[in-house]
């Protein structure tokens, strides 16, 4: 089957006079902060760039996205890290076992950053894995300073601490304003997961 879309049938490319690798915060209490960021992932897509994702939080529960990004035809590469929400809805997981979990995360953002293996990379839940102490501050910190000079980088998740709120060049607060949880609606497939 076909997709079929309209596009306008001339299409001009804006090309920045300098190419620039930004640092993206997308940060608070409301839903659509990894949305958000596959939002980014997609866009880089029609550019031909390459993408990585590191969840950081995400991989004991299935995630649309996953299957998603396999049915992509671009070049994305997506990493579930996680062993789901530390201390919530039941998580079985120890912390011990959620921090080093997070370890490996920070490690392989580390080799791929290294590698300059991708043009844009998504760190998904990087803020809540700080919060809940199962990263450190300056092994963030250390990932943004250490970042090539094009690599597009988006930090995700509640809580983003203010030292990397400065480092950033955007930062995006999601705030709820209603939510379907609170009116007891059970998540969603496709719209919360």
């Amino acid at each position: 089957m076909e997709k079929r879309g309209t596009l306008p049938d001339k299409i001009d490319r804006l090309e920045p006079k300098v190419r620039r690798g930004l640092i993206v915060v997308i940060t608070g209490n409301g839903k659509g902060k990894t949305t958000s960021a596959l939002g980014m992932a997609l866009r880089a897509c029609g550019h031909g760039m390459k993408v990585g994702i590191i969840q950081f939080m995400k991989g004991d529960l299935y995630a649309g996205e996953w299957d998603g990004v396999k049915k992509m035809t671009c070049d994305i590469e997506l990493f579930a890290t996680g062993k789901g929400f530390c201390g919530i809805q039941g998580n079985p997981y120890s912390r011990a076992e959620h921090r080093a979990n997070a370890q490996d995360a920070i490690d392989l953002a580390r080799e791929k950053i290294a590698e300059e293996t991708y043009d844009l990379l998504i760190l998904d839940e990087i803020n809540n894995a700080l919060k809940l102490r199962l990263v450190d501050l300056e092994q963030i910190l250390e990932i943004v300073r250490s970042k090539p000079p094009l690599l597009h980088l988006i930090l995700t998740g509640r809580d983003a601490h203010p030292e990397i709120i400065e480092l950033a060049d955007t930062v995006s607060e999601v705030r709820e304003i209603k939510h379907a949880y609170r009116k007891d609606i059970e998540p969603q497939p496709g719209v919360d997961y």
